[in-house]
């Protein structure tokens, strides 16, 4: 089902912001340029980007490819103004003795995912000549997987990911703001690793910092498991119940500038999840035991979006900026095969979240 269908028959279509693990991805974020022109301009891409999916998408349909796009706080009010997403703001800048967790620009993020590179790179270079001028680039990241889904750090990343549908109950907005179910809170920061300083520690030394062994994955006990282990800062509980994440990290790198890092990407129905594991990180819990991990870690980038349904992206008028989005329960699509023809949809993907990773 298209979203643009679902829209007719009163359904509402997730972006995949849930779709399976895959080997490349590339993180473009721009800014929008000042001008009615270029927010008409924009407005019309968000309508245009499907047809823009499947020219890409038709070239290799095993490739699973999928594009999710975000919305920056000021960048919903020069497109959309009222009614706007209930929590969505600007990123929180923390600064916290020499531990500094970013803000930094972006209106729009394209989050692209597929098993080959060549077809995340053919979707950027769509995207980026059909918002020509209206828009500018500030970052743009070509994440891969490495080995058996770990870090640079030398660790498997995303054990935690909720599976089947917990997905939905982490990462999807339902009936608590309505007027935008089907969306997602997603926050990025590219963190650079000091990779002499981190590889010249010892590897009892690495697990206790992140909480984990790092040949089998396996958490530490909480015997010997320091209270600013990463693992135990991110653990978010509310009334005695965790409250989960979905992350869909990649590794980044440039050898040659020595350049070695990891893009953090976090989708939530609210962004306060993924705010107070940053708190706890930068801050600690309580304040003072923080994430060793930033010892050899640092952030850069910091952005907070919106991910509407994709139901409301193709449902934007060029030139109605007044237009409310539709109102309806959110959908969870069936799991696609690995030969599912395109459906003309954003990519959307299963709900399921099997092999994810953090």
């Amino acid at each position: 089902m298209t979203a643009a269908k679902a829209a007719m028959d009163g359904v509402i279509v997730s972006q995949p912001v849930a779709a399976p693990l895959t080997r490349s991805a590339i993180f473009l974020v721009v800014t929008i340029n000042p001008g009615p022109d270029n927010r008409a301009a924009v407005r019309s891409f968000c309508a245009d980007l499907p047809a823009l999916f499947r020219a890409v998408e038709f070239r290799n349909l095993e490739a699973g490819l999928t594009c999710v796009m975000g919305i920056g706080s000021a960048a919903w009010d020069r497109l959309f103004g009222q009614p706007r997403p209930a929590e969505l703001h600007s990123f929180r800048e923390i600064r916290a003795g020499s531990r500094h967790a970013v803000s930094s620009p972006g209106d729009l993020l394209f989050h692209i995912r597929a098993k080959r590179t060549d077809l995340c790179f053919e979707l950027a270079a769509g995207i980026m000549a059909s918002l020509g001028e209206a828009v500018c680039a500030v970052d743009e990241v070509h994440g891969f997987r490495y080995f058996d889904d770990r870090d640079l750090l030398g660790f498997v990343d995303g054990t935690e990911n909720p599976r089947g549908p917990e997905v939905t109950e982490a990462a999807i907005i339902g009936a608590e703001d309505p007027a935008f179910a089907g969306g997602s809170y997603v926050i990025v920061q590219k963190y650079l690793h000091d990779m002499d300083a981190w590889n010249a520690l010892s590897t009892e030394a690495q697990e206790r910092i992140i909480g984990r062994a790092k040949l089998s994955d396996i958490e530490l006990d909480d015997s010997i498991k320091p209270t600013s282990a990463h693992n135990a800062l991110t653990t978010i509980t509310e009334n005695g119940r965790e409250l989960k994440i979905l992350r869909d990290n990649m590794p980044f790198g440039n050898v040659a500038a020595g350049e070695f890092g990891t893009y953090f990407i976090g989708y939530c129905r609210t962004p306060r999840v993924i705010e107070q594991m940053i708190e706890n990180m930068f801050v600690g819990r309580p304040p003072g035991n923080y994430d060793r991990l930033l010892d050899f870690s640092r952030a850069v980038t910091g952005t907070l979006f919106f991910a509407p349904s994709a139901t409301f992206l193709e449902s934007v008028n060029e030139d109605d900026a007044t237009a409310a989005p539709p109102v309806a329960a959110p959908m969870a699509e069936p799991a696609p095969s690995t030969t599912a023809a395109s459906d003309g949809s954003l990519g959307i993907g299963s709900l399921k979240g099997e092999n994810r990773h953090e």
